[in-house]
């Protein structure tokens, strides 16, 4: 026997060293990836930060070796402590789901805590797979501090008011990057034989960012595959000549990685040293994608590829760039390409020029998907989301978002034509950034880790000693171009809080005005009219209840349809919700109503595809609905107690195993099959330009037939065959077009916010009914005044 076990042992030693080997080996390939989507920004900042940094006073009183010195050892901390030990070693553990960001972290705050002020929430969200992510999903004692942030919503707002500013700053980052990295990559012309002038190289700039956006809407997948190279030649450019400077101009500079510089530097330099700091901090420009790109890799693959590449190549160049200028200290205008050996000046500027544009690229990137998670918790008017990539998930591209990118961009580039001026704005808007982040993720320690306060609060007060050193820094050059990213942030973050504010006025007069159920039983299975074949798909923001406009639809209309569905569509904070998970199917009424409720749930990265599936879906889920009710009687107890009952979870892996309903598909498009709901010829033409028109929106022909159970219910039976014919004459999709308006009593600040400032943003945002793809052809809109 002894051999035996031996044998096994060595099997599952294997089988354990093979499943290891293609973990590593997957984080490789994620971790070489990485390079092009991550690292592009954080790679590129070599180009201006010694520039930056020796402006004004520094460069007039203090230029000297001891200060480059210092300098140095500024960035090398900096780089240490930020990057990798607040990012790499922290923060990438703190993932969501494996998504990361600010939107991530206060996305687990308002699953472990009741921070969340989306609308619609419901105890069954909680059973979601995705919902329990965390460390721990036992619950445990709440702390006063918790029931404290719990209790007051003005608290909740804040936290959100805060999350909402930083995301806008990494939106004024997708104005900045572009601008600073074009502008820097290409100034090396400055220096070459063929000088050419400031307005020559401005208007190259400008080519190139008008082509970078002009792009966007190709998508990154055609050209993706190049990224990660081009960064990776970068680094190791960047590594090579920085070697090279550093044993051939100043070898003595190694001595810098000592602290001692930094203090000798302050000494000398002072108040101007202090200032300087807005330049330094410009090194650790694009750290925050590190954590915000993590749900595209893996936590490992990101710090495999930083510590052993990113961070040895960044160190060793600026070393190399410091021994240079020790030496040649009148080149500190054009520092890094004063430094390039001139054997190799011209490809290192084409290599330069290529990451910088694919540093800029991944930023853009990130600002749709910021734009994007902000509409998801209902803080941002309605966007077209155009999904790009068939294969890469989460590549999308919003255009109005793209346009106002560039407009601003191309303002900032040719407004300030200065990398210094737009390296004050963007120091403060990545600074800014961190020190919300730093926030939040002491937060999670509390709340998510549940770790002690004692641990969060040295978490806290370490970190932003350092980022508050490197704020107020930034916050002196304020008038010396500081104020854009400030400016931008707050007019965003100003419409993001209006359309939240409105949007939540609109939700709670829905809540408070929903229609009486005993109203609807009073009225009787036919509600008072003529109840004609065809399924009237209502939308609303209520998860619970009948909103009020549908007493407006019954008592405007003369006939409504014999099935009708309430349809929900709402975001829940967690990143993705699987398709297995996404519809909840419940009953309003007793049976012979034939009233439903079906809530569509998506997450905050989730993309509401248009698959024109979503009737068929729909139709299929209701009829496993109504036979799980007929098999489980105990599921939403007797039909008189539940008359807006509990709500089933109905999967895809149970419709494909289900035996509810006969699916056959054909491919007829024409007349026939639609001759049921359209009895005009005129209609059926109309409808036959409009896919043609339209191909993309043109609906999968399905029919549905009850199967041959003798063993069915009857009742089940009836209710099934009322389902398909309701399917067969045809689906109309009914929602309110409001009208949000303040009541008279209001403030003068209410009626500001409400009359105009929400009124526009919805009048030039997407509609509802566009944003849901719900075809033009099906819709039927009931006008409705909201007194808010």
């Amino acid at each position: 026997m002894e051999p035996e076990s031996g044998t096994s042992t060595q099997r599952q030693r294997r089988t354990t060293f093979q499943v290891s080997w293609a973990s590593l080996s997957r984080d490789l390939i994620l971790a070489y990836q990485s390079f092009g989507v991550v690292y592009g920004d954080l790679g590129t900042s070599p180009l201006y930060v010694y520039s930056s940094t020796f402006s004004g006073k520094l460069e007039k009183y203090h230029l000297s070796q001891d200060s480059i010195f210092g300098a140095f050892s500024l960035i090398f901390w900096t780089l240490t402590l930020i990057p990798l030990l607040k990012y790499v070693f922290v923060l990438l553990s703190a993932d969501d789901n494996g998504e990361g960001g600010t939107f991530a972290l206060y996305s687990l705050l308002c699953r472990h805590a009741k921070f969340s002020l989306l609308p619609n929430q419901q105890a069954a969200d909680e059973e979601l797979s995705a919902y329990k992510y965390g460390p721990s999903s036992q619950p445990f004692a709440s702390s006063p501090f918790k029931r404290f942030l719990e209790k007051h919503k003005r608290l909740r707002t804040a936290l959100l008011v805060v999350v909402l500013f930083g995301a806008c700053m990494v939106i004024g980052d997708g104005v900045l990057t572009p601008a600073i990295s074009v502008l820097s990559s290409v100034s090396g012309l400055e220096i070459t034989e063929k000088k050419l002038t400031s307005g020559e190289l401005l208007l190259l700039a400008c080519v190139i960012l008008v082509g970078l956006f002009a792009l966007q809407h190709c998508g990154t997948h055609r050209v993706a595959f190049l990224f990660a190279p081009i960064v990776l030649i970068w680094l190791l450019s960047i590594f090579s000549i920085g070697l090279y400077n550093t044993i051939s101009w100043n070898p003595k500079i190694v001595y810098a990685f000592s602290p001692h510089y930094i203090i000798k530097f302050f000494r000398e330099t002072g108040k101007d040293g202090w200032i300087s700091l807005g330049g330094v901090l410009l090194s650790i420009t694009g750290t925050e994608a590190m954590f915000a790109d993590l749900g595209h890799f893996t936590a490992l693959s990101i710090r495999l590829a930083f510590a052993f590449v990113v961070y040895p190549c960044l160190v060793v160049q600026y070393m190399g760039q410091a021994a240079y200028l020790s030496k040649n200290p009148q080149r500190i205008h054009s520092s890094f390409y004063s430094s390039i050996p001139e054997p190799v000046f011209w490809p290192v500027f084409v290599v330069a020029t290529l990451a910088a544009i694919v540093g800029s690229q991944a930023v853009i990137t990130a600002t749709f998907s910021i734009v994007k998670q902000c509409h998801a918790l209902g803080c941002f008017p309605r966007v077209k989301v155009v999904h790009t990539s068939k294969h890469i998930y989460g590549q999308i591209y919003i255009p109005e978002i793209n346009w106002i990118l560039m407009i601003l961009t191309l303002a900032i580039t040719i407004g300030f034509q200065d990398t210094n001026l737009i390296g004050n704005a963007y120091g403060l808007a990545c600074m800014t950034v961190m020190f919300v982040t730093t926030f939040l993720m002491a937060l999670v320690i509390v709340f998510v880790w549940q770790k002690s306060m004692v641990l969060a609060a040295a978490f806290l007060i370490f970190f932003w000693l350092i980022e508050g050193v490197y704020l107020s820094a930034a916050f002196i050059k304020v008038p010396q171009g500081g104020w854009v990213p400030l400016v931008l942030s707050f007019i965003f973050t100003l419409v993001m809080y209006v359309w939240h504010y409105g949007t939540r006025r609109k939700y709670n007069f829905d809540l408070h005005n929903k229609v009486s159920l005993k109203w609807l039983l009073g009225l009787g299975p036919s509600l008072g009219i003529v109840r004609v074949p065809g399924i009237g798909l209502i939308y609303s923001e209520l998860a619970t209840g009948v909103p009020a406009i549908f007493s407006h639809f019954v008592t405007n209309l003369p006939a409504f349809h014999k099935v009708l569905v309430f349809v929900c569509v709402k975001s829940v904070p967690v990143p993705y919700v699987s398709p297995e998970e996404r519809f909840l199917i419940g009953r309003i009424c007793p049976r012979p109503y034939r009233m439903y409720r079906c809530i569509v749930r998506y997450g905050y990265k989730d993309i509401q595809r248009d698959d024109g599936d979503f009737e068929n879906q729909l139709i299929q889920s209701i009829a496993e609905f109504i036979q799980m009710e007929a098999v489980e009687p105990q599921f939403l107890g007797s039909e008189s107690s539940s008359l807006d009952g509990r709500m089933a979870v109905i999967s895809a892996r149970t419709l494909q195993s289900s035996l509810s309903l006969v699916v056959s598909e054909h491919e007829d498009f024409g007349a026939s099959n639609s001759s049921q709901s359209i009895k005009s010829l005129d209609l059926q033409s109309l409808r036959s330009v409009y896919d043609d028109e339209n191909p993309q929106m043109r609906r999968r022909q399905v029919r549905f037939q009850l199967p041959s159970t003798p063993s069915m219910d009857p009742a089940v039976r009836e209710e099934l065959m009322d389902l398909i014919q309701a399917k067969e004459a045809g689906v109309a999709y009914i929602m309110g077009h409001s009208y949000v308006k303040a009541r008279r009593s209001s403030s003068f600040l209410k009626k500001l916010v409400i009359d105009i400032g929400y009124s526009f943003l919805r009048k030039n945002c997407r509609g509802p009914a566009v944003a849901l793809n719900i075809p033009h052809i099906s819709l039927i809109e009931v006008g409705m005044i909201y007194y808010v």
